[in-house]
């Protein structure tokens, strides 16, 4: 929002989804500021599965991963000049494949597009042109790996890719091989290079990171346990240490459950995790260390089945997109300890993410 207020209180937000499972594709909303209510401004289904999504700096150009066996990405025109703030993204440029199959997310770094693609188990950079579109592949880093679960750690699952705090380094968590993979990008041809590894607990399953707003821990999300792996982030030498774990499901839950996204809190005291199977936001609290991670209580995530947990620009709303039951859920935050409560909703079939302009 912010800058992407149209001066009524409303600001920009999209919302992934998967067109193979009934989904509308990229619907583009207005956010009310005091509400947190989406409205309908437009969409496009013109890429398949686009199961996420991120911003350009100035928020004119919106990128999108098609997660297909033949993996995608595509550059969508969201800038005022081209829609008038009241229509859907247009399609800039034709999609790029990522030589790689299922990407999963995608960041921008070093003046590229990246893309982790889970099902090749690679990252991919695509350069990013003066217009916002999209060059051919540049360079393809292929994970190498197993893990003790033979039905989902059978190779590398490269997850999600992100750049650290200074825009150093680039971090990709491979929920197939139990690491954090680093690497720097070459801004002039893409180039990928290997720095490191941080291996985490085998078979935890690692499938986001978030990092704290100091830029000295990260926080790892894994799937496979519901868990969190608590890691300091030293950036100068390009570091992840693990240094404990914390449960994000109080104990007796019985239903398989599979966590799915982490986020941070502007202030760095509390933590949010949303959890498929169990259906919740599970809240958590820091100490100053910012290496004690506490379970404090579990929400309702207002649907079934959250892929994704987003924060609102001000840090004052939750919001959860529950794929299975075909809605985006929003709450609001108590900020002073952290629990949200459910606000509204908004229908999205097949939802897969929210981010905001």
């Amino acid at each position: 929002m912010g800058d992407r207020s149209d001066g009524r209180g409303e600001g920009r937000a999209y919302i992934g989804s998967f067109t193979s499972a009934g989904g509308r594709g990229i619907i583009a909303v207005a956010v009310d500021a005091d509400t947190g209510s989406l409205t309908e401004i437009g969409a496009t289904d013109e890429l398949a599965d686009p199961s996420y999504l991120t911003l350009a700096a100035d928020g004119s150009v919106l990128y999108a991963v098609s997660e297909g066996e033949e993996g995608a990405a595509a550059a969508f025109d969201v800038s005022p000049r081209a829609s008038g703030g009241t229509s859907a993204p247009r399609l800039i440029g034709e999609p790029v494949p990522v030589c790689g199959s299922g990407p999963t997310h995608l960041t921008l770094a070093a003046g590229h597009l990246v893309t982790a693609n889970y099902g090749s188990g690679s990252v991919t950079t695509l350069p990013v042109r003066a217009d916002g579109t999209l060059g051919a592949a540049a360079g393809i880093l292929q994970h190498e790996g197993t893990g003790p679960r033979s039905d989902r750690q059978e190779g590398p699952h490269a997850h999600q890719v992100l750049p650290d705090p200074g825009g150093q380094w680039l971090l990709a968590v491979d929920l197939g091989t139990d690491s954090v993979r680093i690497s720097s990008v070459d801004p002039d041809n893409g180039d990928i290079t290997p720095h490191g590894e941080s291996v985490l607990r085998p078979g935890t399953g690692p499938r986001h990171l978030a990092f704290h707003p100091a830029g000295t821990h990260a926080y790892v999300l894994n799937e496979l346990e519901a868990t969190l792996t608590v890691c300091r982030w030293d950036t100068e030498k390009g570091t992840l240490e693990p240094v404990g774990e914390a449960p994000v499901l109080p104990d007796g839950v019985e239903v398989a459950s599979y966590a799915s996204e982490i986020v941070v809190s502007h202030d760095g005291r509390h933590l949010w995790a949303a959890v498929r199977g169990h259906d919740s936001i599970a809240v958590l609290t820091l100490d100053e260390t910012r290496e004690k991670a506490v379970l404090v209580t579990t929400v309702d995530c207002g649907g079934r089945w959250p892929r994704d947990l987003s924060l609102d620009p001000a840090g004052r709303r939750l919001y959860a997109s529950n794929e299975h039951s075909g809605d985006v859920t929003w709450f609001d935050i108590d900020p002073v300890t952290g629990v949200p409560s459910r606000a509204g909703s908004f229908e999205a079939p097949a939802a897969s993410c929210v981010i905001f302009g």
